[in-house]
């Protein structure tokens, strides 16, 4: 078993170290908590952006965090914010017509590689987001991979993210995710995570794994090795644990629960006697429960359309007019999205009455 950083080897699997056997129990943190980062979603009507719905969704959300005092962050751009579907204009109108109605928060800007072709991989490919992105004030950006950079053996990958990083001059995430969200997509070994880690450009990593415990092993082996490299949860199907472990989120959930996780985050702080509102563990269960219906897998393992689950749940709660997402996209939950969603907020909306959770009901 594997305790040491200097004994891993670029193949070397997460199950032959110790940290892929480290409990979550005992990496609990009721004092911590670590940021919200939403991972915004992109509406649309009539085939175009919905920018009178995008505004009040941001607000909706900043006021989430505001009551009940998390820090919140926005991420713009990325997988939610159809990146993938994006033209470098589009891109660009996204961040200044959010920094024109929301001048303080901060904001995370996914980048990948565009116009990548090929089987070569090209660092140059991210430069048109990256200088876009970081033409802004208070922002970090965020690596998300592409199918090059994904195919590359694991020290090849580490110096395709050393050659992005090089064009650099912001915080940068790192991202990793499974098929269920990209069909080639495979989540790093222990020993690039590492190497990433050590990176001083690189200020923590996103982990977006729904069948494997990755996120766990990240956050057992940076807290471990005390690494300056914060993990956030990208598993939208264990919201929780991050909470529970006291690292940050930046999910796709953080939009269509966030008044819910907001209150999690606050109710998981243990007061000065150590006590904390036990309520929470019904809370968990609740949004849980709702996401899971959002990011449920189709018939081909993928969760991709949780962006169409979004919008109706956005629908729902009056913040936007329609449920479409981006007509080039075809990640769509089909008709009758809106009925089951209304269906999936019945139990969380009767959890957040209870608890007295505000900004969360049906109009």
């Amino acid at each position: 078993m594997i305790t040491s950083p200097a004994d891993l080897k670029p193949d070397t699997k997460w199950t032959d170290t110790k940290w892929a056997w480290t409990s979550e129990e005992s990496l609990v943190d009721h004092k911590t908590s670590g940021r919200l980062c939403v991972a915004t979603l992109l509406p649309f009507k009539d085939g175009q952006p919905d920018w009178t719905g995008f505004e009040p969704s941001i607000q909706w959300m900043i006021d989430c965090a505001a009551h009940f005092n998390v820090e919140i962050a926005f991420v713009l751009n990325a997988d939610t914010g159809y990146i993938f579907n994006l033209s470098p204009e589009l891109y660009r109108e996204v961040i200044t017509r959010f920094r024109a109605a929301f001048p303080e928060p901060k904001i995370i800007c996914g980048t990948t590689a565009v116009g990548a072709s090929g089987d070569e991989f090209n660092a140059d490919w991210y430069r048109t987001h990256l200088d876009i992105a970081q033409s802004f004030d208070n922002v970090e950006v965020m690596i998300m991979t592409s199918q090059q950079l994904n195919s590359l053996d694991p020290e090849r990958r580490r110096d395709g993210y050393f050659a992005i990083a090089e064009h650099i001059a912001v915080p940068a995430i790192v991202h990793a995710l499974e098929p269920s969200f990209v069909p080639w997509a495979t989540p790093y070994e222990p020993w690039l995570l590492h190497e990433l880690a050590q990176h001083e450009k690189f200020v923590g990593g996103k982990v977006s794994t729904l069948d494997e415990p990755h996120f766990l092993y990240w956050s057992a082996m940076c807290r471990d090795l005390g690494l300056d490299f914060a993990p956030h949860s990208g598993d939208d199907f264990g919201i929780a644990q991050a909470i529970r472990l006291g690292n940050p989120l930046l999910i796709g959930a953080g939009v269509s629960a966030c008044p819910l996780i907001c209150a999690a985050k606050q109710m998981w702080i243990a007061s000065q006697d150590g006590t904390f509102d036990t309520r929470v563990y019904k809370l968990f269960e609740a949004f849980q429960s709702l996401e899971d219906s959002v990011f449920r897998l189709d018939a081909n393992g993928s969760a991709a359309a949780y962006k169409h689950s979004t919008a109706a749940v956005l629908k729902l709660l009056g913040l936007i007019e329609t449920d479409e997402i981006h007509p080039d996209c075809t990640d769509s939950r089909g008709e009758g999205e809106v009925d089951r969603m209304r269906e999936a907020l019945i139990r969380p909306m009767r959890i957040a009455e209870r608890l007295g959770i505000p900004n969360f009901e049906i109009v």
